[in-house]
Protein backbone atom coordinates (compact mmCIF):
# COMPACT_ATOMS: atom_id res chain seq x y z
CA UNK A 1 0.00 0.00 0.00
CA UNK A 2 1.29 3.77 -1.00
CA UNK A 3 2.38 5.65 1.95
CA UNK A 4 0.30 9.00 2.17
CA UNK A 5 1.86 12.71 2.23
CA UNK A 6 2.97 14.37 4.91
CA UNK A 7 1.50 17.47 4.64
CA UNK A 8 4.08 20.78 5.93
CA UNK A 9 1.69 23.28 7.96
CA UNK A 10 1.75 26.44 7.19
CA UNK A 11 4.39 28.57 8.90
CA UNK A 12 2.56 31.07 11.60
CA UNK A 13 2.09 34.78 10.12
CA UNK A 14 0.75 36.77 12.59
CA UNK A 15 -1.67 39.44 11.79
CA UNK A 16 -0.32 43.06 10.36
CA UNK A 17 0.24 45.73 13.42
CA UNK A 18 -3.22 47.92 13.77
CA UNK A 19 -1.91 51.61 14.09
CA UNK A 20 -2.97 52.97 17.38
CA UNK A 21 -5.89 55.20 16.86
CA UNK A 22 -5.94 58.71 18.81
CA UNK A 23 -7.62 59.10 21.38
CA UNK A 24 -8.86 62.62 22.66
CA UNK A 25 -9.12 62.28 26.78
CA UNK A 26 -10.02 66.26 26.82
CA UNK A 27 -13.50 65.69 26.92
CA UNK A 28 -13.90 67.22 23.90
CA UNK A 29 -17.19 69.51 23.55
CA UNK A 30 -18.98 67.89 26.74
CA UNK A 31 -17.97 69.84 29.62
CA UNK A 32 -21.18 70.91 29.85
CA UNK A 33 -23.16 67.43 30.62
CA UNK A 34 -21.00 66.79 34.28
CA UNK A 35 -22.26 70.36 36.30
CA UNK A 36 -25.85 70.05 34.18
CA UNK A 37 -26.11 66.54 35.70
CA UNK A 38 -25.25 67.16 39.13
CA UNK A 39 -27.08 70.36 39.38
CA UNK A 40 -30.63 68.37 38.09
CA UNK A 41 -29.78 65.52 40.84
CA UNK A 42 -29.20 68.56 43.54
CA UNK A 43 -32.63 69.95 42.47
CA UNK A 44 -34.42 67.66 42.28
CA UNK A 45 -33.14 66.45 46.18
CA UNK A 46 -33.20 69.93 47.17
CA UNK A 47 -36.69 70.10 45.90
CA UNK A 48 -38.30 67.00 47.62
CA UNK A 49 -36.36 67.93 50.66
CA UNK A 50 -37.78 71.16 51.30
CA UNK A 51 -41.27 69.61 50.71
CA UNK A 52 -40.97 67.24 53.07
CA UNK A 53 -39.33 69.73 55.79
CA UNK A 54 -42.11 72.02 55.17
CA UNK A 55 -44.61 69.63 55.67
CA UNK A 56 -46.13 70.09 51.82
CA UNK A 57 -46.40 74.36 51.97
CA UNK A 58 -43.39 74.85 49.71
CA UNK A 59 -41.88 74.29 46.83
CA UNK A 60 -45.08 74.93 45.24
CA UNK A 61 -48.07 74.54 48.20
CA UNK A 62 -51.04 74.19 45.13
CA UNK A 63 -48.84 71.17 43.75
CA UNK A 64 -49.68 69.04 46.91
CA UNK A 65 -47.72 66.30 47.01
CA UNK A 66 -47.43 66.16 43.06
CA UNK A 67 -44.10 68.03 44.56
CA UNK A 68 -42.41 64.76 44.74
CA UNK A 69 -43.36 64.18 41.01
CA UNK A 70 -41.77 67.23 39.96
CA UNK A 71 -38.40 66.40 41.92
CA UNK A 72 -38.27 62.91 40.78
CA UNK A 73 -38.20 64.61 37.45
CA UNK A 74 -35.39 66.65 37.69
CA UNK A 75 -33.48 63.62 38.93
CA UNK A 76 -34.69 61.87 36.05
CA UNK A 77 -33.63 64.84 33.69
CA UNK A 78 -30.30 64.12 35.55
CA UNK A 79 -30.20 60.85 34.38
CA UNK A 80 -31.02 60.87 31.17
CA UNK A 81 -28.31 64.34 30.53
CA UNK A 82 -26.02 61.82 32.10
CA UNK A 83 -25.88 59.06 29.29
CA UNK A 84 -24.36 62.55 27.52
CA UNK A 85 -21.05 61.80 29.67
CA UNK A 86 -18.12 60.60 27.54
Amino acid sequence: MPKSRIRKKADYTPPPEKKATNIDLRGGGRRWVAPLMLALFGIGLAWIVVFYVTDGSLPLDPLGNWNIVVGFGFIAGGFVVSTQWK
